[in-house]
């Protein structure tokens, strides 16, 4: 960890358009939360399926996109990367540096948020509200260092970013049984499973294989990552 680099990155995503787009998605999932319970919809089963397809399903990945290629690809682009690579800091600890502000910030905006929606929906209720925040949060880091990855691999990092989300993610791992191991939001599905107690909560992979691919998925894109930043020159040219 570097504070310096962190504290860059961190004005560099809370002072941008992209905080609203951080703070857009949580909110929206709160609001439904809200309005699920006003209307007296506020039910185990539907509080799973809201975070089963809403939380974990779509906005997961999206936020995951947002922050992880948010630390590192506009400086790729518009090249002010340079002037941090010239620093006598060692690339690998800028990395790991950008992978830590986005995953802290998957945490604060996909872990908290996602606790809080299922808090207003049933309260402490089979752990529901608990669970789903642990496999968002942890899902969310795990999504953080793929984007990350993906972020320095290519210019077009977003473009990258959405259809791998939507394709892969939303359909394919969605419903194909068996991409299904392959899917960061199915192991976050399996994650959430190991605290909540609700029977409507049927995750499709096994915990056996769920957080030894997580694990190994992060830290070998973030460890990818800082080895393909070291093979960025000084003058921008890959």
């Amino acid at each position: 960890m570097n504070s310096v680099v962190a504290s860059i990155t961190y004005r560099a995503m809370l002072g941008r358009k992209r905080v609203w787009l951080l703070a857009l998605l949580p909110v929206a999932l709160i609001a439904i939360a809200v309005l699920l319970r006003l209307i007296g919809a506020g039910h185990e089963s539907t509080t799973v399926t809201l975070m089963e397809t809403f939380a974990i399903g779509a906005i997961l990945p999206l936020l995951g996109l947002i922050a992880g290629t948010g630390v590192i690809a506009p400086e790729i682009e518009d090249g002010t990367i340079i002037h941090l690579l010239s620093k006598p800091i060692p690339r690998h600890r800028i990395m790991v540096t950008k992978f830590a502000v986005a995953a802290s910030l998957m945490v604060v905006f996909a872990g908290v948020p996602t606790f809080l929606a299922g808090y207003l929906m049933i309260g402490t209720e089979a752990n529901v509200a608990a669970g789903f925040a642990l496999g968002a949060a942890i899902g969310g880091i795990a999504y953080a260092a793929v984007f990350l990855l993906v972020g320095v691999l290519t210019k077009h990092a977003v473009v990258v970013g959405i259809i791998y989300a939507l394709v892969w993610e939303g359909a394919i791992g969605g419903y194909v049984p068996g991409a299904r191991k392959l899917s960061i939001q199915q192991w976050a599905r399996t994650l959430a499973d190991q605290v909540t107690t609700s029977p409507a909560l049927k995750p499709d992979v096994a915990l056996s294989f769920a957080l030894p691919a997580i694990v190994i998925v992060t830290v070998v894109a973030v460890i990818w990552a800082g080895q393909r930043l070291r093979g960025l020159s000084l003058t921008g040219d890959e």
